[in-house]
């Protein structure tokens, strides 16, 4: 009888990743990724203005098509699949390690050396995210019935001067705060990981689990980072993202490096 092995997160090995790294780490990631992006910013800056061109067109169909009650879900959706609309820009910070050149259709057009796992995450990732967005819709059919959705004018006295609504958004963040975990955890660093290594998806997202546990005060402090970036390119009308998201992309390449520096790359 065939055995057939299991999929496990690497068993740490003394040099084959790093654990306990301090919370100060995640800052070094942030300059790290800062000097990736002004090393050739043109190719950065350009990938993080089809992002944000990508983010205006869904935020202006979803008014348009009246869809705005899923606003803020997909927005907390966009944490989840934006380590893979990075995939670019890890291939941009390897090059430049690397040596070797580095244009936007490189960026665009990246081969990964796990090849088609990559897309195998990025189905998992979306339906994740696609997941998230339900779950909010229901928590506020469960709270608030079939009342439609008031708009944004509307929604924030709805729930800020009410019971119900304060109830609703203890329980939203609840299940949102799990659900920011669960997603944070699982694509850390299985994105560049698949993109260096010859690994499959799951072994990947296992492994960015054990990577993430281990060393969680460094991982919990990138995870605030990449909030409050995020919040305040919202804050700026998604204009923000032109910046923020290139460094914080080209950061976490170089928290993947700093976690797993034992890793040939390319196998």
């Amino acid at each position: 009888m065939t055995t057939i092995p299991a999929v496990l997160p690497p068993v740490p090995r003394e040099k084959a990743w790093t654990r306990n790294l301090p919370a100060s780490a995640a800052f070094g990631w942030l300059a790290a990724g800062w000097r990736d992006f002004v090393t050739h910013p043109a190719a950065s800056l350009s990938y993080g203005l089809l992002v944000f061109a990508v983010s205006a067109a869904i935020v202006t169909g979803l008014f348009a098509f009246g869809l705005d009650y899923i606003l803020f879900p997909a927005f907390a959706g966009f944490m989840v699949v934006g380590p893979l609309l990075a995939i670019g820009l890890y291939e941009k910070s390897r090059r430049l390690a690397a040596g070797e050149p580095v244009s936007l259709a490189r960026m665009i057009f990246v081969k990964p050396a796990s090849n088609g796992q990559v897309l195998f995450t990025g189905v998992l990732l979306c339906l994740l995210m696609l997941l998230w967005m339900r779950a909010a819709v229901i928590i506020y059919a469960l709270f608030f019935g079939l009342r439609p959705f008031p708009g944004l004018d509307h929604i924030a006295p709805m729930l800020f001067t009410t019971p119900v609504g304060w109830a609703m958004l203890v329980v939203g963040s609840a299940v949102g705060a799990l659900f920011a975990a669960f997603s944070f955890a699982i694509s850390a660093v299985s994105i560049p990981m698949l993109l260096n290594e010859r690994i499959d998806a799951l072994t990947a997202m296992g492994s960015s689990v054990a990577y993430t546990w281990n060393n969680l005060p460094a991982m919990l402090t990138w995870g605030i980072i990449v909030l409050v970036l995020f919040l305040l390119s919202l804050a700026t009308g998604l204009v923000g993202l032109i910046v923020a998201f290139p460094v914080l992309g080209h950061g976490t390449w170089h928290a993947y490096r700093a976690i797993r520096p034992s890793s040939e790359g390319r196998s």
